[in-house]
């Protein structure tokens, strides 16, 4: 009897140890890495050797790695070895992450507009963005990034930039008669960014920025000023909850981001100003090829009385086809719904078709909310588009809309732009 009881409490031990060590996870392993670190990997991974395998947390540690913009595609795969223990091989597909850009409009004056960009968004290897723009729309404008979301800690990261902007703004007197002004503005931003979990993040931030507006052509009268300047510090906030899922060009799941901009420092037409934007979108995989996207963009401000709003009606913005800066509300509703299918994938190629309705209202400049429900602060535009997607360049979607407007308000135009319109 002792010694069947021996043998059962030995054999037990065995068979716990046995068990224990089947759910170990000895070491992870990266396959496909050329450009991409390593130890950044390592470091931003919830996944650590020597713990229990967490199948919860691999999925998303997966996910991880597929949201960065280094990698193309990551897969994970279990290797048992002879102790009983597991090996974890991350398999990566890196993505070309050096992008150079190129857009081409026509400024609100009619004139020819472009800029040119140049974007490295794996910097050292580490995920850190660094890059510029310049700019013509009647003046000349230019820009620098640096961003680094893991660069304290695998939760906490700095963003900053500089920018000097100099633009041919309309600025629309009693929501109707078009003032043209020249507009510059140099400002110096910084921010911290913080990640909670895997699907809650944030940014802190400030800027310093010198606002100015030059009065150029078009109706001027006593209430409208020749020249208004601002010094300003302006204090932002973002909150973004994110649920996606990404495969190559198919999106699914939900985002919401809500900004909150707080501008101090200016007098009159440019009093300080609360501005909140609010953008949920959803993304649904339909069968096989296709992919339903869905936006709903809020936007508020409390400065009312301002005709030099920043919530625009813009063809990059919200209504393709509408035109270039054609109108400015204090506050305003937007919904863009589109379905993307593949008509053609073969190797690095996708070719996309595109179908979409753009639909905008908004509460026209020292008007109450009402005003939103007048025919003509409303703009309807469907309309029919084409996608040119290289799977492993980050970003490399070519975008052709055409977009038809409908109603009082009716503008139609092909829209031109780099990445998918949301």
């Amino acid at each position: 009897m002792i010694l069947r009881f021996i043998f059962i409490f030995v054999f037990s031990g065995y068979s716990v140890s046995i068990t224990a060590q089947s759910f170990q996870i000895n070491e992870l392993e990266f396959s496909g890495l050329d450009k991409t670190k390593e130890s950044f990997l390592r470091r931003i991974l919830k996944t650590k050797p020597k713990s229990k395998i967490d199948s919860t947390r691999i999925a998303i540690d997966l996910e991880r790695l597929n949201r960065l913009p280094g990698i193309a595609k990551a897969t994970v795969t279990k290797q048992l070895q002879s102790n009983g223990v597991y090996d974890l091989l991350f398999q990566i597909e890196e993505n070309f992450t050096i992008i150079p850009g190129i857009r081409v409009n026509t400024a609100p004056n009619g004139d020819f507009a472009f800029r040119l960009s140049l974007f490295e968004f794996n910097a050292l290897g580490a995920n850190h963005l660094i890059g510029g723009y310049y700019q013509n729309e009647v003046f000349s404008s230019y820009g620098g990034f640096i961003e680094s979301r893991y660069l304290f800690t695998n939760k906490l990261g700095l963003g900053i930039n500089y920018q000097d902007n100099n633009t041919f703004e309309n600025i629309f007197f009693d929501n109707e008669t078009e003032t043209n002004y020249r507009y510059q503005r140099q400002s110096f931003e910084s921010y911290l960014m913080y990640e909670y979990d895997f699907h809650n993040r944030a940014e802190l931030g400030f800027e310093f920025a010198a606002d100015e507006y030059t009065y150029e052509d078009g109706f001027i009268n006593d209430q409208l000023p020749e020249n208004l300047e601002a010094n300003k510090l302006n204090l932002r906030g973002q909150y973004e909850y994110i649920n996606l899922l990404r495969d190559y060009q198919y999106f699914t799941g939900w985002r919401n981001q809500t900004d909150v901009r707080y501008e101090t420092g200016g007098d009159g037409f440019l009093d300080d100003n609360v501005i909140i934007t609010n953008d949920l979108e959803n993304f649904t995989r339909v069968g096989k090829r296709g992919n339903w996207a869905t936006r709903l963009r809020l936007g508020y401000m409390t400065n009312n009385q301002t005709p030099f709003s920043p919530l625009i009606i813009d063809n990059q913005r919200n209504v393709r086809g509408a035109g270039n800066v054609v109108d400015r509300g204090s506050a305003s509703i937007t919904l863009n719904t589109e379905y993307r299918h593949t008509l053609l994938e073969k190797g690095w190629f996708v070719l996309q078709s595109n179908t979409f309705l753009d639909l905008n209202t908004q509460r026209q400049i020292n008007e109450d909310f009402g005003s939103a429900f007048d025919s003509t602060s409303f703009r309807a535009s469907p309309g029919l588009g084409v996608r040119f997607i290289h799977k492993r360049i980050f970003n490399a979607v070519i975008r052709l809309d055409y977009g038809f407007g409908i109603g009082e308000n009716a503008a139609s135009g092909l829209v031109f732009g780099i990445g998918q319109y949301f």
